[in-house]
């Protein structure tokens, strides 16, 4: 419950462990410095070279950490707008009548900040905070952990399948995993005195919130009601390669992947992500023990679980009248008249607003790429060096760029709508290639990717910044299940389709 005080260090990263590793900087500056020297690659402008230096500088510091990730995220937006004449703006803009650097630099750097997702994240965390003041987090964690908790392996299950339960009819995946899953298994880890920011964080913390943070990327997958862009790319497969996909269609082509892979998860994270404890037999009897001292629910504990009710019921029915961030800032406003919790209690969520910093950074920067056309070269790219493969191997390479270009958007939305097009496009010329097999492989890839970073996908952030899993383990474990995921559906979806 710590991981949400006011206490926790900027990202759940310890401050103070980072602020003197001046020579952790030498890699991400070597990095930056190195590749801005190089001559920038046929057809890219050295403007858009210099914006993918410095922000692959920003990745190799997310992940070497020589200060806290929300530091790294805020210097990188200083650092580029300052630059922005040679980093953000091509020779044919600065040449515009009336273009000015000054402003137009400033509306960048701050972009961030007008993104819901940015704010649907934040909301999570005072959800959160309500759920630890109140104690219902505590209430319904000892409840799971009574039932389920006398081996750590069920915990991992429960996760999964209550986000599978959730993923049908809930059309965010931020949320549902950020809303509604993190705020209830962010209590859990404390019962089994694993804390945030500390040693015993692997005691049982770091798998059980990979776990639920892992589970809701197949979840995402596996229903075209798991997340929202899935309905953008059923669009796009419409309007491009003529194929239809219904709800029923999607999730007949993605279960031969992502039940397998759901079914698999808890199993993975056992032997990749170990808890340090496996069997708790006494600790569903104290958690019963727990639940008698605790009592029957108090009146702030009932407020709040019909806000989420109400949350979780306006995301799943009324996603066309209400944005997903507007719903959680209706909640946390009816949390505040009620006093559920206070204007400072929300003030001092120190987690919060260093995640609300953190993703609006990297959502600039991210979205720069696309700006300064370091998304349209690449895309030319991999179109230009298609001829030749087989219709097989086509399929295969497109499916893993589009995949793995992903760390380039801090957005599943935005992947999809900058990067499908072209992939759909380039996979429709190459003669033998179905274009019902590509569009739908692409389509499945959605969610699925959301994985490999802690940007990929707002619903990241809040397990990110928990203080149970440290950057490193993040990046590695991204990585890791990012080729389980992407090979799960190579050999056992696309086949299947």
């Amino acid at each position: 419950m710590s991981a949400i005080s006011s206490t926790t260090g900027p990202a759940g990263h310890g401050l103070s462990s980072r602020g003197g590793s001046y020579g952790r900087w030498a890699v991400p500056v070597l990095i930056a410095v190195g590749l801005a020297l190089l001559p920038a690659p046929s057809g890219l402008g050295q403007h858009a070279w210099w914006f993918f230096s410095v922000f692959a500088g920003v990745v190799a510091a997310l992940i070497i950490e020589p200060v806290p990730p929300a530091a790294t995220g805020f210097i990188a937006i200083a650092l580029t707008a300052a630059l922005s004449r040679w980093t953000l703006f091509s020779v044919e803009d600065l040449a515009k009548p009336g273009f000015n650097v000054a402003s137009e630099s400033v509306k960048w750097a701050f972009s961030g900040f007008a993104n819901p997702t940015v704010w649907l994240v934040g909301g999570a965390f005072m959800l959160a905070l309500g759920y630890q003041k109140t104690g219902l987090g505590r209430r319904i964690a000892l409840l799971l952990v009574r039932a389920l908790g006398r081996n750590s392996l069920m915990v991992g299950y429960a996760a999964t399948f209550s986000d599978a339960i959730l993923a049908m009819v809930t059309p965010s995946n931020t949320a549902r995993s950020a809303g509604t899953m993190f705020p209830i298994m962010v209590n859990l880890p404390p019962i089994y005195d694993s804390k945030p920011n500390d040693p015993s964080a692997r005691r049982i913390g770091g798998y059980v919130l990979w776990t639920t943070f892992a589970a809701s990327c197949v979840t995402s997958s596996l229903f075209i009601t798991g997340c929202a862009p899935n309905f953008l790319a059923a669009d796009f497969a419409r309007k491009l390669a003529h194929v239809d996909i219904s709800w029923t269609r999607w999730f007949f082509a993605a279960a031969p992947f992502c039940i397998p892979l759901l079914l698999a998860l808890p199993l993975i994270g056992y032997v990749l992500y170990p808890p340090t404890v496996k069997r708790s037999p006494e600790i569903p009897v104290w958690a019963g023990q727990q639940l008698d001292e605790m009592g029957a629910p108090s009146r702030n504990e009932m407020i709040l679980g019909a806000l989420v009710l109400v949350a979780i019921s306006l995301w799943i029915l009324a996603a066309d009248y209400f944005d997903a961030a507007i719903v959680a800032f209706m909640v946390i406003s009816l949390m505040l008249v009620a006093r559920v919790v206070t204007w400072d209690d929300l003030a001092r969520n120190h987690s919060a607003w260093t995640t609300i910093a953190l993703l609006a950074t990297l959502v600039a920067m991210a979205d720069g790429l696309a700006r300064v056309g370091f998304i349209k070269w690449f895309a030319a790219l991999v179109a230009a060096h298609m001829g030749g493969l087989s219709p097989t191997m086509v399929l295969v390479a497109l499916v893993s760029i589009y995949f793995f270009s992903h760390y380039f958007f801090s957005s599943l939305t935005a992947h999809t709508t900058a990067m499908m097009p072209i992939m759909l496009g380039v996979g429709l010329g190459i003669p033998g290639l179905p274009p019902e097999k590509l569009a739908v492989a692409l389509a499945l890839t959605t969610g699925i990717m959301g994985v490999i970073s802690p940007y990929a996908t707002g619903a990241a952030l809040p397990y990110y910044n928990s203080g149970y899993i440290k950057s490193a383990e993040f990046w590695r474990n991204g990585t890791i299940y990012g080729f389980v995921f992407l090979a799960a559906l190579l050999a056992l979806g696309v086949p299947w389709l």
